[in-house]
């Protein structure tokens, strides 16, 4: 099971299945009728969301947790309607550089239908300075 996170609760994060120092990982949602529009199909932004996170977290088993993966840029492409029920992201690396990478995903039905595919430019951000920055902002 997930970490109690509200990001992870919304998501509907069942668990993360596997991350790989290769850059590669594989995570499981539950897409929930509340995340769904009309006709029972689940909202493009959800699914953008669950490939983007399964991309974050090959970023992070590739580099360490001492990186904040930022996407700069974030292209999908939707197959097929994804519906209620256990739906799996899947992402790798498909070229590190040292500040910036690149990584592709996509979300899979467990019968291993793929509803949509994802590319994803990241910028490998330092932690300390991310959280430095954010601590600032937020002060009042």
């Amino acid at each position: 099971m997930a970490e109690a996170h509200s990001l992870y609760e919304t998501m509907g994060l069942l668990r993360i299945v596997e991350t790989d120092p290769e850059g590669r990982a594989t995570l499981e949602y539950e897409a929930k009728r509340e995340q769904c529009h009309s006709g029972g199909v689940v909202q493009g932004g959800f699914i953008s969301g669950w490939i983007d996170a399964a991309m974050a977290h090959a970023a992070i088993a590739k580099n360490g947790p001492g990186i904040v993966p930022m996407t700069l840029e974030l292209k999908v492409s939707f197959f097929a309607p994804t519906r209620p029920g256990l739906v799996i992201a899947e992402a790798w690396v498909e070229r590190h550089g040292k500040r910036t990478s690149f990584y592709e995903g996509h979300l899979k039905q467990a019968d291993g239908t793929v509803l949509a595919k994802a590319t994803s430019t990241i910028l490998l951000a330092d932690m300390t300075r991310v959280v430095a920055a954010s601590k600032k902002a937020t002060e009042s």
